[in-house]
């Protein structure tokens, strides 16, 4: 289920329900995805049918979304697409990380994954397949819960308090053991400082057989840090192989590219941990 918003939006006088109900809408659609009828979107979103109905019909006439003739399936519209464009802007730095990103998926064997932080979750935004090796296959768009990946971890423990601070108003799921968001950014905290890379706990994760190691990144084009994994299956990524190579492959690898673009050398991590749990 795509979540609208946090628990006290509602009560909030400057919130627009409507907007973010089609807002909603439009996140609902994965790269997969072939087309999507008004009883998925509904399914997805949690959303009553007939909203869904009346919202897929305003951004169907405002050029958002797009439905061939006799056809029940509503996909991306230009406009959605060409605002898309717009955003990309913001991740110039992937494509100098392209050729990079797949030289590490080919030399490790692992799918590399890019992920920002979406709210409660964080989704990612793009992916790099080995090319000689079978991997793991997880769509652009697929959302992974903050407290049960790698990614998320990687994400959370780069946070300024104030960015924290703003995660912790998005209600994010519980952790699974049911400790505390803080609690465990300061053990991903802690794993940054000594090793430059964060792995979740293989009790926390929400996919149990599929490990991961992860690297957060600063880009001055977006407000918060994102990250940068590679991740696969047990037997092919195994914690002292993250350990002994992987870890450190991908460590480089997001430190080549921060000098690539110009980024400030210090990590996105470096700072000293406050009472609540973020960076001062």
């Amino acid at each position: 289920m795509v979540s609208m918003h946090g628990p006290d939006d509602e009560h909030d006088r400057n919130f627009a329900t409507t907007l973010a109900r089609g807002l909603s809408v439009l996140r609902a659609f994965r790269a997969g995805d072939d087309g999507l009828t008004n009883a998925q979107i509904a399914e997805r979103t949690g959303l009553p049918k007939s909203t869904v109905s009346r919202l897929t019909f305003t951004l169907g006439r405002l050029g958002y979304l797009t439905r061939p003739q006799r056809n029940e399936r509503y996909r991306p519209g230009p406009t959605l697409l060409a605002l898309g464009h717009v955003a990309a802007s913001s991740l110039s730095f992937l494509d100098v990380a392209q050729p990079m990103m797949q030289a590490l998926a080919d030399e490790t064997g692992t799918l590399v994954l890019f992920a920002v932080r979406d709210r409660d979750k964080v989704a990612l935004v793009r992916t790099w397949r080995p090319r000689h090796a079978a991997s793991i296959w997880l769509e652009v768009g697929h959302r992974l819960p903050v407290g049960g990946s790698s990614s998320g971890l990687a994400i959370l423990s780069a946070t300024t308090g104030e960015e924290f601070a703003a995660l912790l108003q998005d209600r994010p799921p519980e952790v699974a053991d049911g400790s505390a968001l803080a609690d465990l950014r300061r053990e991903g905290h802690g794993q940054l400082m000594a090793n430059g890379y964060a792995v979740i706990r293989r009790e926390l994760r929400h996919t149990a057989n599929v490990s991961a190691v992860s690297v957060p990144f600063r880009s001055s084009r977006l407000a918060g840090p994102v990250s940068f994994s590679c991740g696969a299956l047990d037997d092919v990524l195994p914690e002292a192989r993250i350990n002994e190579h992987v870890g450190r492959r991908l460590r480089e690898t997001v430190q080549q590219l921060q000098g690539l673009i110009g980024q400030n050398a210090s990590p996105a991590w470096t700072g000293t941990l406050d009472d609540e749990g973020g960076l001062a």
